[in-house]
C-alpha cells in the first residue's frame, strides 16, 4: 500500500528524465554554435506567448501549446536571422530579445487574474505537479530527437526543433530548468564527458533536487535548478584545476 502511495512521485521523475534526454543534445548545439542567450530567449518567447493566450482567449492546454510554440518559433527565426547577418553583436541582440519577452509575459501577466501563479510557473515550475500528458509530451520529444540527430547540423532543422522543444518543456520544468537542462550537461561534455555520462549525471542531479525537494518541503523546481547549476559549475572546476602558487599558465 505504501509504494502505491508514492506511485505518483514516478510521473515527475520521468518527465525529469525525459526533460534532460529532450534538452541535452539540443543544449550541446547551442553551445557549439555560441548563442547561449538563445535559450533564454526562445523560452522566454514561447512562456510570453501562452501567457497571453491564456489572459486573452482562455485558450484550453492544446491551444496554449499551439500559441507557445508559435512564439518559440517566431523568436527563433529572429534569432536565425542575427545570428548570420550580425554574428559579433548577435549575442547581445538576442539578450534584448530574452528582455522583450519577458517585458511581454509581464505585461500578459497583467491582463490575467491568474497571471502572477502562471508566470511564477513559468519561471520555475513545481515538477511535482507534473502528469502523463505532459511526460508523453517530453517522451515525443525524445522521440522527435533521434530520428533528426543527424541533421541537427543544419540550421533550419535545429533552430525549428529547438523551438519546439523547448514550448514543451517550459510548461512542464519551467524557464530556468529549461536552461539549466540545456547548459549543465553541454558544460560537461566540454568538460570531456562523453554524451551519456554528462546525460547521466544530469538525471542524477534532477532526481536529487526532487527529493530535495520533497524531503525539506521546498519548491521542486528551485531544488532542481540549483543541483543542475551546482553540476555545471562542476564541470568548470574539473576543466580548469587549481594551479600552484607562483605557476604561471
Amino acid at each position: 500500500m505504501e509504494t502505491l502511495t508514492h506511485a505518483w512521485f514516478l510521473v515527475p521523475a520521468l518527465a525529469l528524465i525525459l526533460g534532460v534526454l529532450a534538452l541535452a543534445p539540443l543544449g550541446a548545439q547551442v553551445l557549439a554554435r555560441g548563442v547561449v542567450f538563445m535559450d533564454l530567449a526562445v523560452a522566454q518567447a514561447a512562456a510570453a506567448a501562452a501567457l497571453w493566450a491564456g489572459s486573452l482567449i482562455d485558450a484550453d492546454p492544446w491551444q496554449t501549446q499551439a500559441l507557445a510554440a508559435g512564439g518559440a518559433l517566431l523568436c527563433v527565426a529572429v534569432v536565425a536571422a542575427l545570428s548570420k547577418r550580425w554574428q559579433a553583436e548577435r549575442e547581445a541582440l538576442i539578450g534584448l530579445l530574452y528582455v522583450m519577452g519577458a517585458s511581454a509575459a509581464l505585461l500578459g501577466a497583467q491582463r490575467d487574474p491568474h497571471g502572477r501563479e502562471r508566470l511564477s510557473q513559468l519561471l520555475a515550475a513545481d515538477v511535482l505537479w507534473a502528469d502523463w500528458r505532459q511526460a508523453a509530451s517530453l517522451g515525443a520529444c525524445v522521440l522527435l530527437l533521434a530520428l533528426l540527430r543527424t541533421r541537427l547540423q543544419r540550421d533550419g532543422v535545429f533552430f525549428a526543433v529547438f523551438a519546439l522543444v523547448v514550448s514543451v518543456a517550459v510548461p512542464v520544468l519551467g524557464l530556468l530548468m529549461v536552461f539549466a537542462a540545456l547548459i549543465a550537461p553541454a558544460l560537461l561534455q566540454r568538460a570531456g564527458w562523453t554524451a551519456w555520462a554528462a546525460s547521466l549525471a544530469a538525471m542524477a542531479a534532477c532526481l536529487m533536487g526532487l527529493c530535495v525537494s520533497w524531503v525539506w518541503d521546498a519548491p521542486s523546481g528551485a531544488c532542481v535548478v540549483l543541483c543542475l547549476s551546482l553540476l555545471g559549475l562542476l564541470s568548470a572546476l574539473r576543466r580548469h584545476p587549481r594551479r600552484p602558487a607562483g605557476q604561471e599558465g
